[in-house]
């Protein structure tokens, strides 16, 4: 069970992979642009919401959040 929206799983891509690896992911999963902006919205969401929650409580999952803020922000390869 999950949130219902395919999209959610391409969080990986900005949480794991460096923006190389991103592009050969995408070619791979084959998702069309507006599966692939969703799934990037997703990241950024979940990233800003666990900076809020953590950035003082858990500096690990802080920084975990700014790095995928900072991947998805300067992710020049998501529009095509």
């Amino acid at each position: 069970m999950g949130v219902g929206e395919p999209a959610v799983d391409l969080i990986a891509a900005w949480s794991l992979l460096n923006a190389e690896a991103r592009g050969v992911f995408r070619d791979a999963v084959e998702v069309d642009d507006a599966a692939w902006a969703r799934g990037r919205g997703w990241a950024l969401s979940v990233a800003l919401i666990e900076l809020a929650y953590y950035r003082i409580t858990n500096p690990v999952m802080a920084a975990t959040a700014r790095h995928v803020i900072h991947e998805v922000i300067t992710d020049r390869r998501s529009a095509r």
